[in-house]
């Protein structure tokens, strides 16, 4: 009888003790709620309605087939989001810039449409604008440098549109940048890491104040990236390599650079790169957090679901109402309400707010375009190429193959 009575006192100290970390998460998420920086909700707007919002079972307000809709938004204090404007390698030397558009117009209409709750926003002042308003600051960010289709006009257009961060690469290489399956053995190395117009796209970046996002891309592409920018960079939504081997996760001697380099690892929940299997928790994605902090610092994490991008989620964290009981988790584990509150929000605010500091928009922009011959596809125009073949060009190419044929031939 006294050991039942001692274990439902020790049961009862723990769920009160739970609430209690609970209570003051929320209390925390109030004030400072939080940037989550990677939510593929437009891709599946797309997927499941081709984008048309306008139909009743896209209602964000009632919307059940995917990991975020509004009331969700509320009950995880989201209070910023960068929603991912992404299409597949299978657009690159296609259709993709077309696509882009479509997607990047997809997040503006949500805004437009749900303006009680979005507010769709450019910088780290109209983040905190948001957040004073009660709403959810509502961001771009690209995923796939395929997506700029290797233009440096492309790009500034992009940025004008609303981008403010452009993940380098997706799971295929461009024609400038090598991706992570490249480490996996998967894809061949092309430019190791970054070719000499990777740097130029890396260098606009800069200049107009946009995020250079390294989830994705290979090794030798991180460093070379945190190597040459003259700002903070972002993972925005990656892990530890050290807790889960997996190639999309960020290695020890990485997140050395993350650290002197002032720059943000938001930690990434899909399961199997928490876990590198299929179950995961959300006390494994916590000791994500807790190695990421041990090794670069508590400003360098952040917070990057990748909700409605995957398919499997950690138990306790299915969905974006779960936040608060990550934070929890994070006060048991004695983190200070200030490493709490830079998790949250503060950490992505200062990369931010750095990357826009490091812009100059009164320097000349980058005009040297990638070289015709580093293109792919079979439907481009060589318009505006100093070197592009016109037709005596092309006339005296074939006389230059033709003549010495000839002689060997005897015919000349």
């Amino acid at each position: 009888m006294a050991m039942s009575i001692i274990w439902w006192f020790w049961s009862l100290l723990a769920i009160c003790a739970s609430d209690t970390f609970r209570e003051k998460a929320e209390e925390i998420m109030k004030t400072t709620p939080v940037i989550d920086g990677h939510n593929d909700l437009p891709w599946q707007l797309l997927k499941l309605f081709n984008n048309r919002l306008n139909v009743s079972k896209a209602n964000l307000n009632t919307l059940t087939e995917t990991h975020t809709n509004i009331p969700k938004l509320k009950a995880g204090f989201v209070g910023g989001q960068f929603w991912s404007a992404y299409l597949p390698c299978d657009t690159q030397n296609k259709d993709a810039v077309k696509r882009i558009l479509e997607q990047m117009d997809v997040i503006h209409r949500m805004c437009q449409r749900y303006p009680e709750t979005f507010l769709c926003v450019t910088s780290s002042s109209g983040i905190r604008q948001a957040f004073g308003e009660g709403k959810v600051a509502s961001l771009i960010g690209v995923e796939g440098g395929h997506l700029i289709d290797s233009s440096l006009g492309v790009l500034r257009a992009l940025y004008h549109l609303g981008m403010r961060y452009l993940t380098l690469t997706h799971n295929c290489n461009t024609p400038w940048a090598d991706n992570w399956m490249v480490d996996k053995g998967d894809d061949e190395a092309e430019s190791e890491g970054l070719s000499v117009f990777g740097k130029r796209v890396l260098k606009e970046m800069n200049r107009l104040g946009v995020m250079i996002d390294l989830s994705h891309v290979s090794v030798a592409t991180m460093k070379d990236a945190l190597e040459y920018s003259e700002a903070p960079v972002i993972f925005s939504h990656s892990s530890a390599y050290s807790l889960c081997d997996h190639r999309r996760n960020v290695p020890d001697d990485v997140l050395q650079l993350v650290k002197s380099k002032r720059s943000l690892v938001m930690v990434n929940f899909y399961s199997y790169f928490v876990s590198c299997s299929k179950d995961a928790t959300l006390s494994q994605v916590a000791d994500h957090l807790d190695y990421i902090k041990k090794v670069a610092g508590a400003e360098a994490v952040g917070l990057g679901g990748d909700y409605d991008g995957v398919t499997e989620l950690p138990a306790g964290l299915e969905d974006v109402s779960k936040y608060p009981d990550l934070i929890a988790e994070l006060l048991r584990r004695n983190w200070t309400e200030t490493e709490v509150r830079g998790v949250l929000s503060e950490n992505l605010l200062r990369v931010f707010s750095e990357v826009e500091l490091a812009s100059n928009n009164m320097q000349v922009p980058e005009e040297e375009p990638i070289q015709l011959d580093e293109l792919g596809g079979s439907c481009r125009t060589d318009y505006g190429y100093s070197q592009a073949p016109s037709i005596h060009l092309q006339i005296g190419a074939l006389l230059a193959f033709l003549v010495p044929l000839l002689f060997s031939l005897n015919l000349l």
